[in-house]
Formats: structure tokens, C-alpha cells, sequence
């Protein structure tokens, strides 16, 4: 199967970590191709892909995949094996609402608390509307660990779909300094642990060092 990730500024780039960790977890080989955001040049490079200019996006023998969360569905259907869904139906309906929830919403995180690998400072003042997101998230979070079926430090007991669609949060409560209840303090770390989420950390910071 030949699969080649277009992505954006792994530093900057929330939508584009969530596509390489979906890949990660699939265990696949693939290609990647970074294409730098906000430049001249940036829409012309991605509208040879797809008509909506935007990362990630997968091509497969099949054509090319636009949206993030397309992708996740398209690797758990071709890689059954991996298990990026939990087994349970009960766990499986409710990591799929919750990636629903995360890719749909949250627009107040996502408008004041831009992602950046490189940050560490604190969001001041803290308008309302981000806290009362925040608190949502952390209940999304507890619901998704109320309806887990198996052992483990994720978000569901072992790694799946809802862990990549999170890890873009867990970075912004970092970077910006949140502080958290320890068992979601701990959630944020088992995400920093993740050998394919340091891989791009790594990968993103030396972006900036260039």
C-alpha cells in the first residue's frame, strides 16, 4: 500500500500531527512531504493535492484524502488489525464522539490558544469562554476514561484514535501553562511520552532551530 502524508509546519501545524500519529499507530510506511504554511507559495503547492488548500492530506492508491478526521477512518478501515479504534462497541462509540467533539468544536482553545511546540507561557487574561472549554475538555476526557474497557495510561486504556485527536489539547495545556487535576496532568505526560509524538516534537523544534 503506498501512502505519501502532505503536511504543514510540524511546529505549527495541529491538524498535520494528528495525521502522522494516526499513521504511527497504524504501523504503515509512508512518505512526507512538508509544505511551509503562509507563505507566496503555500495554496499553490496544496491546491495540487486538493481543492481545499488545507493539511493534512493522504495520498493513497485510491486518491488523495483531505481532512484529518477522514484519514483516521480510512486507516482503521484499511488497517483492521491495528486496532485504532477500542475493541468495545461502548469505548468505540464514545472515542468517536469525543474525536467528533474535539474536530467540530472548541473553537475558543483553538482561536486563543494557537498551537506552538515552542511555547511556554501563559495565556493572561484566561478570557472566560477558553476556561469554560478547558473544563469542558477535562469532562470529555473523564467521560472518555469512564467508558474504557481496557488497562492503560491513554485516554481508553491503550493507544487509539481519540489519544491522536487529543494530543494537539495536550500540548496547548502545556505550552500555555494550564494547571490541571493530576490525573489529567498525567494524561498530558503519557502524550509527551509517546515515542511518536516525541519523534515530532523533536522534528518540529529543529524546524526552528534551521
Amino acid at each position: 500500500m503506498s501512502l505519501h502524508l502532505i503536511i504543514g509546519d510540524k511546529r505549527l501545524s495541529s491538524w498535520s500531527l494528528r495525521g502522522a500519529l494516526a499513521l504511527a499507530l497504524t504501523g504503515a510506511k509512508y512518505t512526507e512531504e512538508l509544505v511551509r504554511l503562509d507563505q507566496p507559495d503555500t495554496r499553490e503547492k496544496l491546491l495540487k493535492y486538493s481543492a481545499t488548500a488545507k493539511v493534512p492530506l493522504l495520498k493513497t492508491e485510491f486518491g488523495v484524502i483531505a481532512d484529518s478526521l477522514a484519514i483516521a477512518e480510512y486507516l482503521a478501515e484499511q488497517f483492521p488489525d491495528a486496532g485504532l479504534w477500542p475493541r468495545d462497541v461502548a469505548a468505540r462509540a464514545q472515542a468517536r464522539s469525543a474525536c467528533a467533539q474535539m474536530h467540530s468544536g472548541f473553537f475558543a482553545i483553538r482561536s486563543h490558544m494557537p498551537f506552538d511546540l515552542l511555547r511556554d507561557a501563559p495565556l493572561v487574561p484566561m478570557p472566560a469562554e477558553v476556561q469554560a472549554e478547558i473544563q469542558r475538555m477535562l469532562a470529555l476526557w473523564a467521560e472518555c476514561r469512564a467508558a474504557a474497557t481496557e488497562a492503560g495510561p491513554y485516554l481508553f486504556g491503550r493507544l487509539s484514535l481519540a489519544d491522536v485527536f487529543f494530543a494537539p489539547v495536550a500540548v496547548r495545556l502545556r505550552t500555555y501553562q494550564v494547571a490541571l487535576p493530576e490525573v489529567d496532568a498525567a494524561y498530558v505526560e503519557t502524550i509527551y511520552q509517546w515515542p511518536a509524538f516525541k519523534a515530532w516534537q523533536q522534528a518540529g523544534l529543529e524546524e526552528t532551530a534551521r
